[in-house]
């Protein structure tokens, strides 16, 4: 009988938890605002405006282990599985004809730690690490500072 009463009150509790926790949060979205705002999923919203991408432009400031920001326009950039415009100038082949930045040998390495002669599969799509440089304001506030001794 004894288990019987804690079971019943343990169900009752969950319960009375449960329906608390929808009266605090209808929608169930759980507190949490998103970078969008706190709208509900289902509802559509006014789209951000676009970004300005400067047309060439030196790299800010970047952090150790951060893959580096592109400094110019992607505009019309294939970069699929069949064609990756990004190769075109900073190949090794091409990159010293194109005056621009070598790819790292690090996207010459597979996950076995062996060396290939051509670009690595999981290194091969850029814009999934590497991003253009925007004038755009800070999503979150930041004040993340760099190392002193990692400055330049």
């Amino acid at each position: 009988m004894k288990k019987f009463l804690i079971a019943l009150m343990s169900v009752g509790a969950l319960i009375a938890g449960a329906a608390q926790a929808e009266l605090d949060n209808p929608g169930g979205i759980g507190g949490v605002e998103s970078l969008r705002g706190g709208s509900q999923l289902e509802d559509t919203r006014p789209a951000d405006s676009f970004k300005k991408y400067p047309r060439e432009q030196t790299v800010q400031d970047s952090y150790v282990y951060q893959p580096p920001l592109i400094p110019h326009s992607i505009r019309s950039y294939e970069v699929s599985l069949n064609a990756n415009k990004c190769l075109a100038c900073h190949s090794w082949k091409n990159a010293k004809d194109m005056g621009a930045t070598k790819i790292s040998v690090t996207h010459y390495i597979n996950r076995e730690d062996a060396v290939l002669a051509d670009m690595s599969p999981r290194r091969y799509f850029c814009l999934q690490c590497h991003v253009p440089q925007a004038d755009a304001q800070p999503l979150i506030e930041n004040n993340f500072e760099a190392v002193d001794s990692l400055k330049r």
